[in-house]
């Protein structure tokens, strides 16, 4: 579909609106040239009254009121020939009998046409007839709206208005015993029509040429007479204009110049074109200037001449003067000055548009709007327009209809196409234009035809769009383009301050490059993160493609993993051309080893990024001759050597991303690194020692958490370093030094050092320190007096630090935002109760501390607090009123508080939405100190009351409960409860009153050993534990919900029926106890496979669903209790992973599988995650058919 064509048909649908305004405000001029039209009433003004509401039914377009005698044999049929021919439906009167009033079938004809014409001639007073239509006709215009229109045929309106003349001699004959009042009424309709700007016979030769000016005018007015309903489908509109709304200020006086701002095809356009369509009816002259960068004017030698022509096209149309000569600059304040106009601007994409157009404001009259829609804000901001609607992408619901209406020609997709709807609008980026074009490319196709057009969607643009985005990209100069490129090829998604530093040996000012293609709508900075939209992603890409069709290794960029593993393992090498290769690995099934040689052609390498998966890596068997000394990036995850190449060289590198990787050292000696400013080695388990960084003069972040075999690390530049985290790096043997002091350091983490007892003095010359995690250091037993200089702390971690005894009195948290002392089990708490000023403390965790008797009073200031978690004190019997103070408190966690018995009444905390008061088993009065809590936890309390207050609470979402008996009489709270937790071990039967519970999602049986059947539950329920009922045997439920999860472990008297239900059924995930997969499951095979499924349907599926049964069997012997190994393991299958928990032996898991159907053979292989102790006896699939 031609979007030009899309934008023109919008256009058209509101062109004809504009007719009639500028008829209406334009004829005076016209008539002073032209002397066919008569000087008071010459031309037609059907907006001087409103149109009549759409809603009423309407019989005929026309009602003529007219004397037979002077006009129907000659004018009135020539009219009402002209009528027919432009399909305009009058009334014609041939069948009503004429009397001496007009009845009641008549006066429901003139209230039911949209327009009432009046042809005056001689006679017309002659007829009480006509003069009774005439009274009735001018009270619809003032009652209803009526348009009435006026033909002054052979007499002159000055007559009709004072009854002069023939015509007063006429009226007097025929008011001749009449009475008085009925006189009055007549006077009145005939002073009131003549001065309705009419057409009078006698200013025009030609009377056909009249009859065709009226007829033409009567159509106009009939296009236009009911509100255009083209924008009514529009998605979103209404929420567009809202916002736009207070921008345009509507009600001022004062002129306004409005921008419209965002990427091709977001919608600006049409947007405007609403705005216009609703707004245009209150001004004096409009115009839509359309596309202005579309239609580019015809070449001009300079600049004054390209304005006088912009400037003249301008101006004949908005007075609707085609051939108006404009000579000089000053024409269109000369001429709008003291007209409110409402002017749109169109795609101005240069400022000598508005230079000639619109250049000031005072270039038009009090109250004039003049938008302008743009991609580039610095033009509206070099114009000075301030007031900017920044057009954003359309919500996902949003742009699912978008795209559904023009696929499916309505807002929701069709039954069976739900997941390809979706897909195909998240391909196209949520863009409208996008959503538009491919949604009206979908239309009309089978299921069939739209899995069979995805792959090509997935890969390429469609032309229309492409034709739309690359005008934008052809508008840029070459060193924009090439930014673009970059951008669009491989650092989408980026941290700003980090692509500044990638190239800026290659661009000049990369920032301000960055936001010329940010104000142009090619890219967003938002949160200090460049994002550029999809479809111009793609564009780029297909740019550098077109570079070397045929060679890839041609190219600037390499992004086609097909395309970049050809090259790396194969016998073709990369060029110079190649500056950046970004390979997703892990998206690849088959394994590859790359070439030693990969990289030896490729001298001008800057960007390499290599992403594996946790259990996939790219091989490197054979080792690296080759890397370009001119990287700025390298980001190889999990990198399979154990050493870089001796002779690399990487002097220009600013970053270094290596996690996962199996190096043991990086090189050997002293390598220069003056452009290094980050480096991730984290979770590489096998580095045992870092080289010399003497020479890395700018490294300000070092990450290498969970490198458990380094032993020590170098001395560390103090000057530079703002992050450094070697969190789990539990073997080193010492805290790392640094040369310099560390006053620039931000962040340290040091969690899980187990060799740490006590912190370097220097950490407290770290004065900028923002964030410091020393979480399970478990033998941390003081933090230094010099900690009472990091005044600047934003977050503090002690989580774990069990032997902490002090914490500094001198210590201020003027600036915290994070403070967790959970399981600090040995500290004084007494030296909290000088702690001063915590107004920023936003999250504090307080947990598991047993010497936590009452709740420290510093806690009542801090009146931004959002999160409190006080959950595992066992000691803790109240919480204290002050705890009301806290109006921002968003979540209170007091799980666990075995002694908690009274919460604070009279307090309502109107920002809480979760209180978590599980296991607090001395609790008997049910909570009531929020009324907006959206998520309540009170499983394990002594609760036996329900109040019915929680009936009016707005947002109650989730109730989590524990069974008592008397629960049954609260029918409110059987209303409210979404969780059951029923663990009495000695309850026999479940209560049948438990079905009623309507928004039961979670129901725990846990435990209830003696329990032998198990009644049919609600529908609702999600997820049923079940597990641990020694004497189940019986299940008279049915499981039809296919997003249900059910734990049926060590429940060994289940009967056949029982098993074959639980298995059978199509839930999401289930347990249950079985030796052996059973024949249900029709592929089976032992160990984990490999089970090969033929498919026999034509055509093949896109997926396919299946169920799959996996029984796990034990590496070692087990005397011990089953809970022993009752963890979790990781089964592996196709690029794809699914949890098991509890892992135990004798028991079944079955679990859905998605398999994407690329041959008429499908092989699975199940493999467990790295597991000493689990592996699989036996696997089996089944086709599941009750899932679509």
């Amino acid at each position: 579909m031609d979007s030009s064509f899309f934008l023109t048909t919008l256009a058209a649908a509101i062109g004809l609106f504009t007719v009639l305004r500028k008829l209406r405000f334009h004829q005076e001029d016209n008539r002073k040239k032209d002397p066919s039209s008569s000087s008071p009433s010459s031309s037609l003004s059907p907006s001087i009254v409103p149109p009549p509401s759409s809603s009423r039914i309407w019989t005929h377009d026309v009602f003529p009121s007219f004397r037979g005698e002077d006009v129907r044999r000659d004018f009135l049929s020539h009219i009402q020939m002209e009528f027919e021919r432009k399909g305009i439906t009058p009334f014609i009167d041939n069948e009503i009998k004429r009397g001496e009033s007009i009845g009641p079938e008549l006066i429901r004809t003139i209230r039911g046409s949209k327009i009432a014409i009046i042809l005056l001639s001689r006679n017309y007073a002659s007829s009480k007839w006509c003069l009774d239509e005439l009274v009735e006709i001018m009270k619809c215009r003032e009652e209803l709206g009526q348009t009435v229109m006026a033909v002054f045929y052979k007499v002159d309106p000055s007559d009709v208005k004072n009854l002069t003349g023939d015509f007063g001699k006429v009226f007097k004959k025929t008011c001749a015993g009449e009475e008085r009042e009925c006189i009055e009424r007549w006077r009145q309709a005939l002073a009131k029509v003549a001065t309705i700007a009419g057409y009078h016979s006698d200013n025009w030769v030609n009377e056909a040429a009249m009859i065709k000016k009226i007829a033409t005018d009567i159509s106009d007015v009939l296009n236009n007479f009911t509100p255009s309903n083209d924008f009514d489908s529009l998605v979103g509109m209404g929420a567009h204009l809202e916002k736009l709304k207070p921008l345009l200020c509507i009600g001022s006086d004062e002129v306004r110049m409005i921008g419209i701002w965002g990427p091709p095809g977001i919608g600006k356009t049409t947007i405007a074109r609403v705005a216009y369509n609703q707004l245009s009816n209150s001004f004096q002259l409009s115009v839509y200037m359309d596309d202005l960068k579309a239609h580019p004017t015809r070449l001009c030698s300079d600049d004054y001449s390209l304005k006088l022509q912009l400037q003249q096209q301008f101006m004949s149309q908005i007075t609707n003067h085609k051939d108006m000569v404009v000579s000089h600059l000053g024409v269109v304040s000369n001429r709008l000055k003291d007209k409110k106009v409402l002017v749109v601007l169109d795609g101005v994409d240069r400022s000598i548009q508005l230079d000639a157009m619109a250049k000031e404001t005072w270039w038009f009259g009090p109250g004039s709007r003049i938008i302008i829609t743009t991609q580039d804000q610095k033009l509206l901001r070099a114009h000075g327009i301030n007031h900017i609607y920044k057009v954003n992408f359309p919500t996902n619901d949003e742009a699912l209809q978008i795209f559904c209406m023009h696929s499916f020609g309505q807002k929701s997709p069709k039954d069976g196409f739900e997941e390809l709807a979706r897909e195909v609008t998240q391909l196209a980026g949520e863009l409208p234009l996008g959503l538009r074009v491919i949604g009206s490319y979908f239309r009309g196709m089978s299921k069939q035809e739209w899995i069979n057009v995805l792959p090509r969607l997935r890969t390429s643009l469609d032309a229309d769009i492409r034709s739309i985005l690359k005008f934008s990209y052809d508008a840029l100069d070459d060193e924009d383009k090439d930014l673009f490129l970059h951008i669009a090829c491989f650092f989408s998604y980026e941290e700003i301050h980090k692509v500044e530093e990638y190239l800026a040996k290659k661009f000049i000012d990369v920032r301000q490059r960055l936001n010329v293609l940010a104000e142009k709508s090619l890219i967003s900075i938002d949160w200090g993160v460049i994002r550029m939209h999809s479809l111009l992603e793609k564009l780029g890409r297909e740019i550098v493609c077109k570079q070397s069709v045929h060679e890839p290794g041609q190219r600037q960029f390499l992004y086609e993993f097909r395309e970049i593993c050809e090259l790396l393992t194969g016998d073709a090498t990369g060029s110079k051309s190649v500056i950046g290769i970004k390979l997703d690995y892990y998206k690849i099934e088959e394994e590859l080893d790359v070439s030693e040689k990969a990289f030896d052609g490729m001298s001008n390498l800057q960007f390499l990024q290599v992403t594996n998966g946790y259990r996939k890596t790219l091989q490197l068997t054979r080792g690296l001759n080759y890397l370009s000394h001119k990287l700025r990036l390298l980001h190889w995850s999990h990198f399979p050597m154990s050493c870089f190449p001796c002779n690399v060289n990487l002097e220009f590198l600013v970053e270094l991303i290596m996690i996962g990787s199996k190096l043991e050292k990086l090189w050997e000696g002293t390598k220069p690194l003056r452009s290094l400013k980050w480096m991730d080695l984290s979770d590489s388990v096998n580095l045992k020692e870092l080289p010399d960084f003497s020479t890395a003069t700018k490294l300000e972040k070092l990450y290498l958490r969970n490198c458990w075999s380094l032993i020590k690390l170098p001395r560390l530049p103090g000057n530079t370093m703002e992050e450094l985290d070697i969190g789990g790096c539990s073997s080193l043997v010492e805290f790392p030094s640094f040369t310099g002091n560390a006053v620039n350091l931000l962040k340290l983490n040091l969690v899980s050092f187990p060799n740490l007892v006590e912190l370097p003095s220097y950490v407290g010359n770290a004065t900028n320190l923002q964030n410091l995690n020393l979480s399970n250091c478990s033998h941390l037993v003081e933090l230094p007096l010099s900690f009472g200089n990091l005044h600047k702390l934003q977050t503090l971690i002690l989580k774990g630090c069990n032997k902490l005894e002090n914490f500094p009195n001198n210590t201020t948290l003027e600036f915290l935002n994070d403070f967790d002392l959970a399981g600090c089990s040995s500290l004084d708490l007494g030296g909290f109760s000088s702690i001063g000023n915590v107004v920023n403390l936003q999250t504090l965790n307080l947990s598991s501390l047993p010497q936590l008797l009452e709740v420290p009073s510093f806690i009542g200031n801090a009146t931004n607090l959002e999160d409190l978690i006080l959950s595992n004190c066992s000691n803790l019997v109240e919480l204290p009123l002050f705890i009301g103070n806290l109006e921002k408190l968003k979540r209170l966690r007091l799980e666990g508080c075995s002694k908690l018995e009274v919460l604070p009444t009279n307090i309502n905390l109107e920002s809480l939405f979760e209180l978590n008061l599980n296991d607090c088993s001395m609790l008997k009065r049910f909570p009531e100190i929020s009324t907006n809590i959206r998520n309540l936890y009170l499983i394990g309390t002594a609760i036996e009351q329900v109040p019915p207050s929680i009936r009016s609470w707005p947002r109650l979402d989730e109730l989590k409960m524990s069974y008592f008996e008397n629960l049954k009489d609260f029918p409110h709270a059987l209303e409210r409860i979404t969780c059951m937790c029923l663990t009495d071990t000695e309850i026999e039967e479940v209560p049948p009153w438990v079905k009623k519970i309507s928004r039961l999602s979670v129901f725990v049986l846990k435990g209830c050993r003696k329990l032998v059947t198990l009644p049919a539950i609600s529908e609702s329920v999600r997820y049923m534990d079940a597990s641990d009922c020694n004497s189940l045997e019986i299940l008279e439920c049915s499981f039809h919900n296919q997003y249900l999860t059910l734990n049926f472990t060590n429940c060994f008297k289940l009967n056949q029926e029982a098993r074959n239900l639980i298995i059978q059924n199509s839930c999401r995930y289930a347990v249950l106890p079985g030796g052996q997969v059973p024949p249900y499951f029709a592929h089976r095979a032992t160990g984990g496979g490999p089970l090969t499924i033929k498919l026999n349907e034509k055509p093949l599926p896109k997926y396919m669903i299946f169920k799959a049964c996996i029984l796990l069997v034990s590496k070692v012997d087990h005397d011990g209790s089953p809970e022993e190994n009752s963890m979790e393991v990781d089964i592996i299958y196709q690029n794809s992973n699914k949890k098991l928990y509890p892992a135990l032996a004798e028991h079944l898991y079955i679990f859905r599988v998605e398999a994407e159907v690329t041959s008429s053979e499908l092989l699975f292989e199940f493999k467990l995650g790295s597991n000493d102790v689990w592996e699989i006896g036996e696997c089996g699939l089944v086709q599941d058919l009750e899932i679509p």
